[in-house]
C-alpha cells in the first residue's frame, strides 16, 4: 500500500523524520535492559497527551531549559561571587558542564542520555544566590521554620514556583526526573541515570573549582603538589607535552583530571553492573546499592581532593570575606521582607496565605540572582 507522505499530525509530512513511537522503539533496541525507557515512563502528576515526535524525557529537558529559574542560573555564584571575572564559572556554566559529562557516561554505559541530562540540568535550580554560603545563610534564617536545602528547593521550583502553564503549577515533569532529584531523600537507590548526574556533579566541581582557583591565583605550585590527583595528571600531561608551561599546562592538566575521572567511573560502573546483573531499571534500583561509582582508589583520592579544596579554596580569606559580606546582605534583606511583606512581588504576596510568610520570603530570596539581591539590599536598606 502506498503511504501518504502527508499523513502526519496537523498535515505534516511523515517522511524524513521520526515519530515518538519510533524514538521509543530505538531506545528499546539500543539501550541496556536496566536503562530507563521513555516509553515506560510512569507519567506526570497532571496527565498530558504525549508528543508527536519527542519522548517524555526530551520534553522534560526542554521544559527545564526554557524555565525562568534555569535562565537565572547565569547570574548565580558557583564559588566566586558572580561578576568577579567574566571567565569564571557561574551556576549555569557549571550545570551545562554537569549535563555534558552526564551524557558521556550514560552513552558509554547504554543508559538513557536524555533522562540523565534532564536531571543534571535541573539539579541546581533551587540554589540560592551567593553559592553554598548563601545556602547556609538561608538555612540559618529558616532554622525554626523548616530549614532550607537546595535539593529540596529544586523540587519546589519544578513542582510549584515555576508556573508557565495555565492548567497546573510547576513544569509537570515526568516521575523519573523528579525521582532523580529526590535522590537524597529515598531509602532505595536512585535510578542509574540519577546516579550518573550525581557523580557528574562531583567530577565537575572537583575539577572546575580547581581550575577557577588557578585563574583567580588562589593556588601555587607548592600547594598543588599536595594533591595526588593533580600530581598524576600533571605527570601525564608533562610527559606528552613537555613544551607546555604556565596556564596552558594547567588547562591541560584539568582536562586530564576530568578524563581520568570519567574513564574511572565508566569502567568501575560497568564492572559493578556486570557483577550485579540487574534485569531492568527497577531491578537496578532495588537491591544493589549504588552501581554508578568510582574505583576505591579514585574515591579515596577524591576525598583528599575535596579536603584540599576546602582548605585552600573554599575557606580562602579572599573567598570567605566576600561571601561573608554578601551573606550579611542576604540576612538583612530576609529580615526586611519579614518586616514589610508588601515589598515582595505580587506573585509572592499571593502565596503567603498558603505557604506562610517565612517560606514565601525564603522562596523569593532563593530564586534571586546575586545582582538582584544586591539591588534589593540597596532598595530596601540603603539610606
Amino acid at each position: 500500500m502506498q503511504t501518504n507522505e502527508f499523513d502526519g499530525p496537523m498535515g505534516l509530512p511523515t517522511a524524513g523524520w521520526k515519530t515518538r513511537q519510533q524514538l521509543e522503539s530505538d531506545e528499546r533496541q539500543v539501550l541496556a535492559p536496566y536503562a530507563n525507557k521513555s516509553g515506560d515512563s510512569r507519567g506526570r502528576n497532571f496527565p498530558e497527551p504525549r508528543h508527536d515526535y519527542r519522548t517524555e524525557f526530551q520534553r522534560d529537558r526542554a521544559r527545564i531549559i526554557h524555565s525562568r529559574a534555569f535562565r537565572r542560573l547565569e547570574y548565580k555564584t558557583q564559588v566566586f561571587l558572580n561578576g568577579t571575572a567574566d571567565h569564571l564559572r557561574t551556576r549555569l556554566t557549571h550545570t551545562c558542564e554537569v549535563a555534558s559529562i552526564s551524557r558521556t557516561i550514560a552513552r558509554a554505559l547504554g543508559l538513557n542520555e536524555d533522562l540523565a541530562e534532564a536531571i543534571a540540568l535541573a539539579h541546581d535550580l533551587g540554589h540560592s544566590p551567593f553559592g553554598h554560603s548563601g545556602e547556609e545563610m538561608l538555612a540559618e534564617c529558616m532554622r525554626e521554620q523548616g530549614g532550607f536545602e537546595h535539593n529540596r528547593q529544586s523540587l519546589r521550583v519544578l513542582e510549584l514556583l515555576e508556573h508557565p502553564y495555565p492548567d497546573f503549577p510547576g513544569l509537570n515533569l515526568s516521575f523519573e526526573v523528579l525521582e532523580g532529584l529526590r535522590k537524597h531523600e529515598e531509602d532505595k537507590a536512585p535510578s542509574l541515570e540519577a546516579q550518573i548526574a550525581d557523580l557528574a556533579d562531583e567530577i565537575t566541581y572537583y575539577s572546575h573549582d580547581l581550575d577557577d582557583a588557578l585563574d583567580f591565583a588562589l593556588l601555587d605550585s607548592d600547594q598543588l603538589d599536595q594533591s595526588a590527583i593533580w600530581q598524576r595528571s600533571h605527570q601525564r600531561v608533562a610527559s606528552r607535552h613537555p613544551e607546555l608551561l604556565g596556564p596552558e599546562l594547567q588547562k591541560n592538566v584539568i582536562r586530564d583530571i576530568i578524563d581520568l575521572q570519567v574513564r574511572d567511573v565508566v569502567a568501575s560502573s560497568a564492572l559493578a553492573i556486570s557483577e550485579s546483573k540487574p534485569a531492568s531499571a527497577e531491578d537496578a534500583r532495588r537491591d544493589f546499592g549504588r552501581l554508578i561509582r568510582y574505583s576505591e582508589e579514585l574515591a579515596a583520592a577524591n576525598r583528599a581532593l575535596r579536603e584540599f579544596l576546602y582548605a585552600n579554596v573554599y575557606y580562602h580569606p579572599r573567598v570567605v570575606e566576600v561571601n561573608r559580606r554578601a551573606c550579611e546582605m542576604l540576612r538583612s534583606v530576609f529580615a526586611a521582607y519579614l518586616r514589610e511583606p508588601d515589598k515582595l512581588g505580587d506573585a509572592a504576596l499571593r502565596r503567603i496565605e498558603s505557604e506562610g510568610l517565612y517560606r514565601t520570603v525564603c522562596d523569593y530570596i532563593a530564586g534571586m540572582t546575586d545582582r538582584y539581591l544586591l539591588e534589593e539590599h540597596a532598595r530596601l536598606l540603603s539610606p
